[in-house]
Order: structure tokens, then sequence, then C-alpha cells
């Protein structure tokens, strides 16, 4: 066929659950979102005007899979915040209440922030390095240190953080982090993202 692709937007993750008001809960406080409508089998949440983002659903006979992380399926879904301000501004927020993420990860590209909701499910939150996904595609596509690393650095939030806070431009931080300058107190072994 010779039709043109027509490129949809992406509009929503459905998730399996047994935990529903527990996840709900989660969602609310991490992302801000809201349910839209909830039913006996599952609730329909949105943190924007949209429907929803996030459906869960909680069907009778769901069961827990005590392997997950070695199964196929989604590997987690991410949420972008427009600045990195806001990016930390957030993980502070979050800590305070005890939400910790378990990995935080400079891609290159992004840096990202990754938590695990109350079903095992990973979540990133992240903001785009240059501020423009049009800048950031041509150097995912183009990059040499992409090409060898597309994992990126691990670092510690709280150091990155008092960097921030202490007048550290936001250019010299992505620098300083990619160099390894804030190392998480423990490196985290690529399987705990189940990465290669």
């Amino acid at each position: 066929m010779d039709m043109p692709v027509i490129k949809p937007t992406m509009h929503h993750v459905n998730l399996k659950t047994t935990r529903l008001q527990e996840m709900i809960d989660w969602y609310a406080v991490v992302v801000g979102a809201k349910v839209n409508h909830q039913g006996p089998g599952g609730a329909w949440l949105s943190n924007d005007r949209a429907n929803h983002r996030i459906a869960l659903l909680a069907w009778p006979g769901l069961q827990e899979d005590p392997e997950k992380n070695v199964h196929t399926g989604i590997h987690h879904s991410a949420f972008e915040y427009d600045s990195f301000d806001d990016l930390m501004q957030s993980y502070q927020r979050l800590k305070s209440i005890g939400i910790a993420p378990q990995v935080c990860i400079d891609h290159g590209l992004t840096t990202s922030l990754y938590y695990s909701d109350p079903d095992r499910n990973m979540v990133e939150l992240q903001v785009d390095n240059f501020g423009d996904w049009d800048a950031s595609a041509d150097w995912m596509r183009t990059s040499e240190e992409f090409r060898r690393d597309p994992i990126g650095t691990f670092f510690n939030p709280d150091l990155v953080l008092a960097a921030y806070q202490a007048g550290t431009p936001f250019e010299q931080l992505r620098a300083e982090t990619r160099a390894g300058k804030y190392p998480p107190a423990n490196q985290p072994a690529p399987a705990m993202l189940n990465l290669p």
C-alpha cells in the first residue's frame, strides 16, 4: 500500500492491578493524577485535560507475578517535566513523604529518576536535557557518546540537588553528572532496571 502513516499521539498506559486503591493513591501523589471514573473493575486517571492517561484494571482473578522483572512486557512508563527545576522539586516533595527513586540515571538526552509503583511497575520521571526534542533526538541519532553508552551514568539525586541548590548551572551539572562526579552510594546493577 502506498498510503502515508498517520502518526497518532500516545494517549495512555493501561495497567492490571490487585491493589486498585493503593495504585490510585500512589499515582495521585507522584504525578498528580485524579480519578475521572472508578468502578468495581478499575479506574481511569488523568493528570491533564485528557479523559485518562492511566487506566487501572482490577478484574477478579488477577494474580501477582513474583518473577515480573524477568518476564517480557512493558519496562516502564515515563512522565516528562518542563524543567530540571520541576524534576528536582518533585524529587524533594516525594522524598519528604517517603517515596524515593530506585535508581537515577543521566541518559545524556534526559535526566531520569526511576520509581517503583505499588505493583513494582517502573515509572520514570524525567526532563529533556536539551530542553528541545529536536536537539535531543538529533543528539541521540548522531552522538558517538550515546552510541557507546545508551544507558548513561547513575547518580545520587541528593548530591545533584545539593550542587544545584548551591548554584551550579544546569549545563555544568549535566557535564559533572555524566563525568561521574555525583555517584550513588551503591552502584546499581543494570539488572535492577533490566538494562542490558
